[in-house]
């Protein structure tokens, strides 16, 4: 799959199948978010990779969109640690690349995936750390549940040529 392909059919999966997913497949999609561009190469990400079906029980329950998580083979939690963070308050902007590589790697390998915002709500940040004994400088951003698909959503045209300015936003006289 090419990288247009990937990114114009890949769709939030919130159905998984019950097979596991292989560690090397966990570690190219991983790799694939850590190739993420990032403010002065700071690379302020972490990453939880959360397998144990207690905790993808509990992680379920920390956002009331993250009840698919039950279902997950696996959920990345993909976190920014603001010890590494050089470029104050980009490490938000650099931890979404790095959660939409992710995506786009799940999808490439065959695999289903969906984004549930955690950050900037306190509740579901603390709540995760809480789960997962995250330190207080390490913030949860994005829990993303990950499986094979059950499911297989349309893709959908997205393009709205009313969203986009040619070289300012309004026509000048």
């Amino acid at each position: 799959m090419d990288a247009l392909e990937a990114i114009f059919t890949r769709r939030s999966v919130r159905k998984y199948s019950e097979d596991p997913v292989p560690d090397e497949l966990v570690i190219k999609i991983l790799r694939a978010a850590m190739a993420a561009p990032s403010a002065g190469n700071q690379q302020p990400w972490q990453f939880v990779v959360v397998r144990r079906r207690d905790l993808l029980e509990e992680m379920a329950q920390v956002s009331p969109y993250a009840g698919m998580t039950r279902e997950a083979a696996l959920a990345i939690v993909v976190c920014g640690d603001l010890a590494r963070e050089e470029r104050k308050g980009f490490w938000v902007q650099d931890c979404a690349a790095a959660t939409q590589n992710l995506l786009l790697a799940a999808h490439a390998l065959g695999l289903g995936a969906v984004w549930c915002g955690l950050y900037p709500r306190e509740e579901r940040v603390e709540k995760t750390r809480a789960v997962l004994g995250i330190p207080g400088q390490v913030v949860p951003f994005a829990l993303v549940p990950i499986g094979y698909p059950a499911e297989t959503p349309e893709p959908v045209d997205r393009y709205d040529s009313s969203r986009v300015h040619i070289d300012c936003w309004e026509e000048k006289v």
